[in-house]
């Protein structure tokens, strides 16, 4: 079957979060939490290094809208189900329908880090990813240095495959260590 033509809800709902498909109103959101979460997030993600202007933040939010319908990476945005508050975004990515494969992706608000949503999303995304999409492999993987990123892997029940040692450049230039953690149908 053609990826587009899998169906699928698109959203998820845990205890605390309502976890669901980009809208093309969110960039507001995302982009005001991205400048404000731009230290924490530099070290580790690509996208935080660069100061994208409000049309650049409009433009990948409609990317993110049409690549989720189009199957090609799944991209979701977490809000509190009590205030309403954009917390994070997280994602289904490096996706490979045919092993049914996927990726976990996140990075929290600053401003909301430190209360366990991000982990609370990732158990959320992981039961969606085995119960709807019929997942047989969910990863995640991160810089071996981001401690924070290492432990929600952990406390999920993330299994340390491996460590890809010189595998990509950190935002200084330097090489860098990527774990690689997984969870896997049985």
């Amino acid at each position: 079957m053609e990826p587009i033509l899998i169906e699928f809800p698109d959203y998820v709902e845990t205890e605390r979060l309502l976890i669901r498909a980009p809208k093309l109103d969110d960039w507001k959101e995302l982009h005001e939490a991205v400048r404000a979460s731009k230290a924490e997030l530099e070290p580790w993600l690509p996208f935080a290094r660069n100061d994208e202007s409000e049309e650049e933040r409009k433009a990948n939010t409609k990317e993110a809208y049409v690549n989720f319908i189009a199957r090609k990476d799944l991209r979701f945005h977490v809000y509190s189900k009590e205030t309403g508050k954009f917390i994070a975004s997280t994602g289904l990515h490096r996706i490979d329908w045919k092993a049914r494969k996927f990726e976990i992706g996140y990075w929290v608000d600053s401003r909301q880090s430190g209360k366990g949503y991000v982990t609370e999303v990732v158990h959320g995304l992981t039961r969606f990813a085995f119960e709807q999409l019929e997942a047989n492999r969910v990863e995640i993987r991160c810089d071996s240095k981001n401690t924070k990123s290492r432990a929600v892997a952990e406390r999920a029940g993330f299994d340390l495959e491996g460590i890809l040692r010189n595998d990509e450049i950190d935002h200084k230039g330097s090489l860098r260590d990527t774990c690689i953690f997984s969870k896997i149908k049985l």
